[in-house]
Formats: structure tokens, C-alpha cells, sequence
């Protein structure tokens, strides 16, 4: 038996994220898409930094992410670049997500998005907005670390 190496390929990144919310919890889940999405995606034409999570009835919900119309199909086969798609989780983790989310306040943010053996996934994050002072320690804590690595790169 030959085992797949678990590799991917990361399409796009919110970075701003970690910067806005305390990441507790990660998930991954699949997102339903049309083909000129797909097409789109590939070519890296995937906005995450407006974007969110919700659970409607049972179902998680991917919204305002901009994903660019493909260039290369004509005007009448393309998708609406923020239509809201959905997620696809497993049942129990939407019933821990709902839990968290409804009754801790929390929010969820997509992470990344990447190519995981030709299928588009996105990574959810679970967060807690952080107040301006986190925000103010987070940095000072990053600029700490690039001084000690500096110091032991001369050193």
C-alpha cells in the first residue's frame, strides 16, 4: 500500500485574521462551487479578507468572499463573484460550531483557501475579536521575536 503524501496547495491567505481574532478552533471544510469558480480559484483570484461563516438552519454558510469571474468563459457563464456558498461539514461539527458560536459569541473566519488532491478547500477558523490592546500586544510580542532572532543570527 502506498500512502499519498497529505500536500496542498495554498490559493489564498487572510492574514489579517490572526491580527483581528484570537483563533481558538480550526476546521476544514469543502466549499460548493461552479465550474468557472473552480477555474477562478486556480488561478488565484480569491479574495478571503471581507469574508465570514454562518449557520443557517443546519447548514454552514460561506459569505462575501470575492471570487473573480473567470476571464477566459463569456459573460453569460459566469458566477456572481460574492454570492453566498455553502460549506460542507460533517453533521457533528456543525452541531459543536452552533454550540460555540450561539452561546460564546464567537465567530467564525475563513483562514485559507487551497487545493487538497484537486479538491477546493477552506480553513475555518473559530475566533474571538480582540480588543485594542490585544491587538497592541500581538504586535509587540512579533517584534520581540524578529529582535531574538536577530540577536542570535549575529550573535
Amino acid at each position: 500500500m502506498s500512502q499519498k503524501s497529505e500536500s496542498y496547495k495554498v490559493i489564498s491567505d487572510n492574514r489579517q485574521a490572526h491580527y483581528l481574532y484570537e483563533i481558538l478552533e480550526t476546521f476544514e471544510a469543502g466549499i460548493e462551487l461552479t465550474g468557472t469558480e473552480v477555474k477562478s480559484i486556480r488561478a488565484g483570484r480569491v479574495n478571503l479578507k471581507d469574508g465570514y461563516a454562518l449557520i443557517r438552519d443546519g447548514e454552514a454558510w460561506l459569505i462575501n468572499v470575492h471570487i473573480s469571474p473567470y476571464t477566459a468563459s463569456g459573460q453569460y457563464f459566469n458566477h456572481e463573484p460574492r454570492r453566498t456558498r455553502k460549506l460542507l461539514l460533517h453533521r457533528q461539527e456543525i452541531r459543536k460550531l452552533i454550540g460555540k458560536v450561539e452561546q460564546q459569541g464567537l465567530t467564525l473566519v475563513p483562514l485559507k483557501m487551497y487545493m487538497k488532491r484537486g479538491w477546493v478547500k477552506v480553513s475555518i477558523g473559530l475566533g474571538k475579536g480582540k480588543k485594542v490592546h490585544d491587538k497592541r500586544e500581538s504586535l509587540k510580542k512579533r517584534q520581540d521575536q524578529r529582535d531574538m532572532q536577530r540577536a542570535m543570527k549575529n550573535y
